[in-house]
């Protein structure tokens, strides 16, 4: 019960508007990951920014399973396997982006899409974790099993062949 796995990836595009953008966004999601994507509404009204409730500013698509690690694979790839250490975060999540989407293995440069880059998110998870999600009999997760930041590295370390990049205080 102590082994960590990753639960999902998520592939996500932040747009800010609709249109022939949203559509260059999710067809670039869509080639990268090979599922269906979704595109994503505005939640809350945002008036400096001119959003309203409902309107679409991006498209995401989750990936579970082996499919899910081999995405992960290849966007390590595209980024030499250097993730800076503050990628990770306290629940033992790792996010990072792929800056222009021709870094991607198997993916093509496409005039139509222009140049986009996308985030790549992975959650990483202990077994028995179900306890915090299932609708009957919920409870909280302890503490030992959350993934902490340290285990996340060193899984990574070891399944990805991460290296990770210390910051350096100025």
């Amino acid at each position: 019960m102590k082994g960590i796995h990753i639960a999902k990836v998520t592939l996500n595009i932040g747009v800010g508007e609709g249109g022939e953008k949203l559509a260059n966004a999710k067809t670039l999601i869509e080639r990268v990951s090979g599922r269906k994507a979704i595109i994503m509404k505005a939640q809350t009204r945002i008036p400096s920014f001119k959003i309203r409730k409902g309107d679409p500013l991006g498209v995401k698509v989750t990936i579970r399973g082996k499919p899910g690690e081999e995405i992960v694979k290849k966007a390590l790839e595209s980024r030499d396997s250097l993730i800076p250490l503050r990628s990770i975060d306290r629940h033992g999540n790792l996010a990072f982006g792929v800056a222009e989407y021709i870094d991607f293995p198997g993916v093509k440069y496409d005039p139509k899409i222009g140049m986009l880059g996308f985030d790549v998110c992975v959650t990483i998870e202990k077994p028995g974790t179900r306890i915090a999600r299932r609708r009957i009999r919920q409870k909280t997760l302890p503490a030992k099993q959350r993934p902490k930041k340290a285990e996340t590295r060193a899984y990574l370390e070891k399944e990805f062949g991460v290296k990770f990049q210390e910051e350096v205080q100025e």
